[in-house]
């Protein structure tokens, strides 16, 4: 009557074992298999502490589909004793088989709740690390979903010291840094904002992830979405230079030659560049046509200022000389030399901007 009680106490443990691993997979996400593995690795740690044995020789069934859970060991009859890990004496294996003589193996089973202390301390250590490993692991996946990519996120905490802000994106949080935050904006918690996955990489206490409200991507992943044109790949744009907060520069080229690669960018009545300028706070950004003529490109970046005429380097250096009418020289230098330095990161050719009045002059 024990030894049936016994049982089926056992069988109720295994099923509130299995349970609790349903839940934590439901919970967590983690999968069952995953920590079943740990586990079992960890019951084998304990069974060596308590009752010696071998990887080899000690046997861990862990099977949520019957609800099995058991553990045993072997060993052999041995006339004298060498290896008290893998072997025992003949008076010592009668107490699990009469008949055993020296040769044999015996299987000893094992009470699965009755590891001791030490040996559930190691499994509910080895168990938690494991599923620190697995929320790793699966944070990191779902990071690398949206590497260099837009996404959406809720803002849960501003810092009120440093002004980092920590992102909820999916099920996970990232830190949106004020170097990476747009100069001027204040951001609220609750609010809801746009962010470019710039990086994901592996660290040792999880994903590394930089996150980012200046990078120029973010601008480009705008216009991906708001303009159909550039989604389907009939508007290609070429390169993007920007300083966050006050102004973008972007050349977009057109694959069709019956669709207009600026206009399809900024939209009937100006609405598509519009939405994007309110995502970004009223950034203004100049879109220009790309031109495989360094010459024509170039001039084109300048703009709005009006170019007289641009002189390629002869010596083969991406680098120009461009003159500009008088009045359109500061228009096309820009406050602080804005439209100049952003017209020579979107070209990539390094600008010397004269006057018309004075091609020449130092």
């Amino acid at each position: 009557m024990k030894r049936r009680s016994k049982a089926k106490e056992q069988i109720n443990y295994s099923a509130e074992f299995f349970e609790a691993l349903k839940l934590l997979e439901k919970e967590k996400g983690i999968p069952a298999d995953y920590l079943l593995e740990k586990i079992r690795a960890a019951i084998v740690i304990a069974v060596k502490r308590d009752h010696g044995g071998t990887d080899e020789n000690i046997s861990v069934i862990l099977n949520p589909e019957t609800a099995e859970f058991a553990v045993s060991m072997s060993r052999v009859v041995a006339e004298e004793i060498t290896d008290p890990d893998t072997e025992m004496t003949k008076e010592q294996a009668a107490r699990y088989n009469a008949a055993a003589l020296p040769g044999d193996t015996v299987h000893i089973p094992l009470e699965t709740h009755e590891f001791g202390r030490i040996a559930a301390q190691t499994a509910k250590h080895v168990i938690r690390q494991g599923i620190r490993e697995a929320e790793r692991g699966q944070q990191l996946q779902e990071f690398q979903r949206y590497n260099q990519d837009l996404v959406t996120a809720l803002i849960n905490r501003i810092d009120p010291m440093t002004g980092n802000a920590t992102l909820e994106i999916g099920k996970n949080h990232a830190v949106l840094p004020k170097s990476e935050q747009m100069p001027g904006e204040e951001l609220r918690e609750g609010q809801r904002v746009k962010v470019y996955v710039a990086s994901v990489s592996e660290g040792d206490r999880g994903p590394r992830v930089l996150i980012s409200r200046t990078h120029r991507d973010l601008v480009k992943r705008l216009f991906e979405l708001e303009v159909p044109e550039i989604f389907n790949g009939v508007v290609e744009i070429k390169s993007i230079s920007r300083e966050a907060a006050s102004r973008t520069k972007m050349a977009v080229l057109s694959h069709d030659e019956n669709v207009d690669a600026v206009g399809a960018c900024i939209g009937p009545r100006g609405a598509r560049v519009a939405d994007i300028v309110e995502e970004l706070g009223g950034e203004k950004i100049d879109i220009v046509e790309y031109d495989e003529d360094p010459a024509t490109f170039i001039a084109a970046a300048l703009s709005p200022a009006k170019v007289v005429s641009v002189e390629l380097d002869p010596d083969g250096a991406k680098a120009c000389r461009v003159i500009v009418p008088d009045n359109q020289l500061s228009l096309a230098i820009g406050n602080k030399g804005q439209n100049a330095r952003l017209a020579v990161h979107l070209t990539g050719w390094k600008i010397d901007i004269r006057p018309e009045s004075a091609p020449d002059a130092e």
